[in-house]
């Protein structure tokens, strides 16, 4: 018997000098060399990395979305109800992210806060991305993007297409119920507002699930992810408010203010608006 804990491994691929590796799979080199402090505080690895896993998994986020909205509109409702639940399953590892960013403390953040100049996470252009998926549109966030012309056009192509939610409206038609002709023929660019048409819809799936059972999935899968994604608005107002209470935020914006307001937006109101009714 080997004393080295080699048994059972002498399979094990060890000469790469001609194959891909594990690193250069997965570009680890450019991936951990992409934090760099500008300060010499210790707690400010903590904060760059938070965000750029957060910004990770938005790009999978962005990515299952995209790609159920496709799904949804050619009627693939399995394959959509997957991607779904993977979002929400991705949101809650971005809710916990939180919890690890509240070990910062305010005397800590202020040693390195003003490095960041105006850079804050409001300029997040996936962020924007998930909100345009899921139908909140706000036009004044793409100007922040203007310097980057590819980054700006691929925005400006996500604020005019159909959300999430127009996907399912879509599908509300197709199953006969008599949705309001004006929503499927509506301007994208704009925010979504609740109509009586789709609200009785919804209505009518919840009280005939089993003849509605595909709609019936795709309207729970919505409400995990709304309710999964005011689940991290609120982490991160009470983040940003343990940390730095009421002051301005980094970008401009008034920080836990305008964290709140946000909070009262609702992505598919009926959805929530039904469960009174029903």
């Amino acid at each position: 018997m080997k004393e080295d804990g080699s048994k059972g491994n002498e399979h094990v691929h060890t000469d790469f000098r001609e194959k891909m590796t594990y690193g250069e799979y997965l570009k680890l080199d450019p991936l951990l060399s992409s934090q760099h402090r500008l300060s010499d505080h210790h707690d400010e690895m903590l904060f760059i990395i938070i965000h750029q896993v957060s910004e990770l998994w938005m790009k999978l986020i962005l990515h299952e979305l995209q790609a159920s909205v496709l799904s949804i509109r050619k009627g693939e409702m399995q394959e959509a109800f997957k991607m779904l639940s993977r979002v929400s399953t991705i949101q809650t590892q971005i809710i916990h992210a939180w919890d690890v960013l509240s070990t910062l403390t305010p005397a800590e953040y202020i040693q390195f806060r003003d490095k960041l100049g105006q850079a804050s996470g409001f300029q997040s252009y996936q962020y924007r991305m998930v909100e345009f998926a899921l139908g909140y549109k706000t036009p004044h966030v793409i100007k922040i993007y203007e310097k980057d012309r590819e980054l700006h056009e691929e925005l400006k192509q996500a604020y005019e297409a159909p959300s999430l939610y127009d996907a399912a409206i879509e599908k509300l038609v197709e199953a006969g119920f008599p949705i309001n002709p004006s929503l499927t023929n509506r301007d994208y660019t704009e925010i979504y507002q609740a109509d009586p048409s789709v609200e009785q819809a919804w209505a009518e799936v919840y009280k005939n699930t089993d003849r509605y059972w595909n709609l019936y999935q795709l309207a729970e899968k919505l409400v995990d992810i709304e309710d999964s994604l005011q689940q991290w608005r609120f982490r991160h107002m009470k983040t940003v408010e343990r940390i730095i209470g009421h002051k301005t935020g980094t970008g401009g914006s008034s920080g836990v203010g305008y964290l709140k307001k946000v909070l009262d937006h609702r992505f598919f109101p009926e959805l929530w608006d039904v469960r009174t009714k029903i």
